[in-house]
Order: C-alpha cells, then structure tokens, then sequence
C-alpha cells in the first residue's frame, strides 16, 4: 500500500476507534495527519465511524486541496482544517486530532481560570517532555457559533502556551496533536485521561489537598 493510502487507512480506522470512544459522535470531532508534504484530512459532517478511504481529503502544506474524495459524494472538506492547519504552521506537527469528549468538555467549565491544571499524576509522563512533579497546562479558548472562527483564539493560545500540545474549547472539546500520528494519540488518550481524574475527584468531594495538587483553583 502506498504512503498516501496507508495514511487515509490509519485516518479511517482511527476514527472507528475514536467513535468508541464517544469522541467523535453525532458526526463531530477529526483526525488530520501530515506525511511527506501531503495532509490527510477527514471530510466534515460525515459519521466518523462509517468513514471509507476514499472519503478523505488530500491537502498540501500550505492548506489548497490536492485531491478530492471520491466523485458523487458531495463531501465537504473538515471544518476544522483552518485550526488543524495552525498546529501544523505553528508547531510542527505530524497529526492533529479534534475530540468533542464529554471528559474535555466538562474539564472546560470545572476551571475558573481560562486554563486547566493539574500536576503530581503518573499520566503527565504521557506528554512530550513533562514529568510527574511538573504541573501540566491546557489553556482555555471561548466556544464561537463557527468553528473557523476558532483559529484566531487557537493561534493566540498556542502562541501564549509554547509548551502546550493541547487547547481545550469551552463547551467544545479539544484539539490535541503531536509530531506524528502515534505522538497525538498518546497525547489525547493522556490528556483525556487527567481530564477525567479531575472530573472524578469533583464528584467524590476530595479533600482541598488533592484539588490543590490536581486543579489551578480549589472550587470547595
């Protein structure tokens, strides 16, 4: 199978993985992977899980499309593809993944700061170049009707977080990436993960010493 082939396959069958997930259900959320100057994307409004290879989109680096899917599918290109275009512009990256995880959602609105913070947890080490005692920052994006109109918010955040591989969009979900595919989805997976952790914590009433370790505010 050919690199370009092998790409839209790995998009097709992480997106079956994801809906298992409940990452992308309802038709939202995406994957987007970069190989050799090309960008696989997957289409928008389509079910994730029911996606075929040549449903997706071929880009090149500066975002014109290359290649169509299919003829006489009437699919339209993801509407995320100005916000995964920053992450690959700003930094670099080999995959950008967009779940609307009800973790992720719920993490945006426990936070009263525009950010999420949580530190001292064995899932930190997941992310690229953080440790167990460093203390783990997503920064916060207000939601917009559009999401296209994300990408200004989206590069300013990414721009004040040079260290961040995540950007959490309130009442949303997130978009996570990484320097390739397998990167992005150990990223999200962790992230999702510390999300969750500090949602459950809030749910059994943990005492203010662990919401002091686990959240930038202590809502107790």
């Amino acid at each position: 199978m050919m690199i370009g082939e092998q790409a839209k396959s790995l998009i097709v069958d992480l997106c079956r993985q994801f809906y298992t997930l409940g990452w992308v259900s309802g038709t939202g959320g995406g994957i987007s992977i970069k190989e050799d100057g090309r960008i696989y994307m997957a289409p928008s409004g389509v079910q994730k899980e029911r996606l075929h290879i040549e449903d997706i989109f071929v880009l090149d680096e500066q975002g014109r499309i290359l290649e169509m899917p299919q003829v006489g599918k009437m699919l339209k290109l993801s509407a995320c593809a100005p916000l995964f275009m920053k992450a690959y512009e700003l930094r670099g990256a080999g995959a950008v993944i967009h779940s609307h995880s009800i973790n992720a959602v719920l993490a945006s609105l426990i936070s009263e700061e525009e950010e999420f913070r949580i530190s001292h947890m064995e899932m930190i080490k997941g992310i690229r170049g953080m440790g167990y005692h460093n203390t783990l920052i997503v920064p916060i994006i207000k939601n917009t009707a559009y999401e296209g109109d994300l990408t200004v918010s989206l590069e300013e955040a990414m721009l004040k977080y040079p260290s961040t591989f995540a950007v959490l969009v309130e009442r949303h979900g997130v978009y996570v990436w990484g320097k390739d595919w397998k990167e992005a989805k150990t990223h999200a997976e962790c992230y999702d993960y510390l999300f969750q952790v500090v949602i459950e914590l809030r749910k059994l009433g943990a005492p203010s010493k662990s919401f002091t370790c686990c959240i930038a505010n202590n809502h107790t």
